[in-house]
């Protein structure tokens, strides 16, 4: 059985073993894959591992010995699910690795929009402490989030797992989500609407969809305080870049926190990177070590399974 990994780095950039792939067939690994080169490289595969790579109709179509595809991430939008689907191939995910990590990151980002934990550690590097005539100060105000109401445009494990952090810190939970199912406990359901407008911290923990692109725009971001925060650590084009930085700029929100955004790596000029009050991170959420050796044995574990007939964690009916 050959297997392909077109982009392994981002997984393991080498504090990892790649033990479990290789024990599963012959096994070949690339730190990164050229669009150009991916028919290339997976030409003669089976098993086709990707992260970030594209695999569209075209490319599917010149992968005649292709008969599975996983995606090392949660999200699969960078797989046409309906050209594998017509060849049989099933395609599956790894559905539940970073829920505690990016649950984690998402009040990393929050805090620091509310305390400025970096900026004040550097003034006082820098001297402003040890030349002040007063025991303390703050460069920027700072924020308690007792009492506040935290909303979540999705409440899966990962929004759950936020609701749950944001319950700790004394917080009311409002969520959003398009399913009927009952919400978890403490936490209650809205129509978006009312979401963007009563949140003070709204956090975007959904996939992405067709139907979702721009969620986040000019319309919705007038709905929000003026002193509300936006997290987002989900998918980049659930947010209209153009018009957050617009309301940043406008002094319409207090702040926001980006891990994801459009295109990544950015371009120079995606106007978030010089937002006022704007954070951005390089898509690091799900990065924890912990969370990548969950990531890769439930890789292996899906291959495995998919190997004895039983595939598991399938996104697209294959």
């Amino acid at each position: 059985m050959q297997l392909v990994v077109l982009d392994g780095y981002t997984l393991n950039p080498g504090d990892l073993a790649w033990d479990p792939l290789h024990a599963l067939g012959d096994c070949t690994i690339y730190d990164r894959t050229p669009p150009a080169e991916v028919v290339a490289r997976a030409g003669g595969a089976e098993i086709v591992l990707t992260n970030k790579v594209v695999l569209d109709a075209a490319t599917l179509a010149a992968l005649p010995a292709l008969r599975y595809i996983g995606v090392l991430a949660t999200g699969y939008n960078v797989v046409d699910l309906a050209a594998a689907a017509a060849r049989g191939i099933p395609v599956t995910n790894i559905p539940e690795y970073s829920t505690r990590s990016v649950a984690q990151f998402t009040f990393a980002l929050l805090l620091e929009l509310c305390h400025h934990v970096g900026q004040h550690a550097r003034s006082v590097r820098e001297g402003r402490w040890a030349r002040s005539i007063d025991f303390s100060y703050a460069e920027t105000p700072l924020l308690e989030l007792d009492g506040l109401t935290m909303g979540l445009v999705g409440c899966g494990r990962i929004g759950q797992a936020v609701a749950r952090l944001a319950q700790a810190f004394g917080m009311t939970v409002l969520a959003y989500r398009p399913s009927q199912a009952a919400p978890p406990p403490g936490v209650t359901l809205v129509d978006l609407e009312t979401l963007f407008r009563q949140s003070d911290v709204l956090s975007l923990h959904c996939p992405l969809t067709a139907d979702n692109v721009g969620l986040v725009n000019a319309e919705r971001l007038a709905w929000m305080k003026p002193g509300a925060f936006l997290l987002n650590t989900a998918r980049g084009p659930l947010v209209d870049a153009d018009a957050l930085a617009d309301a940043l700029r406008a002094g319409r929100l207090a702040g926001a926190a980006m891990d994801v955004l459009s295109t990544e790596p950015p371009p120079a000029d995606n106007p978030l990177l010089t937002a006022p009050h704007c954070l951005v991170t390089p898509h690091i959420a799900w990065a924890t070590r912990a969370a990548r050796v969950r990531l890769l044995a439930t890789a292996a574990d899906n291959i495995a399974a998919f190997l004895r007939g039983a595939a598991v964690n399938v996104v697209n009916g294959g």
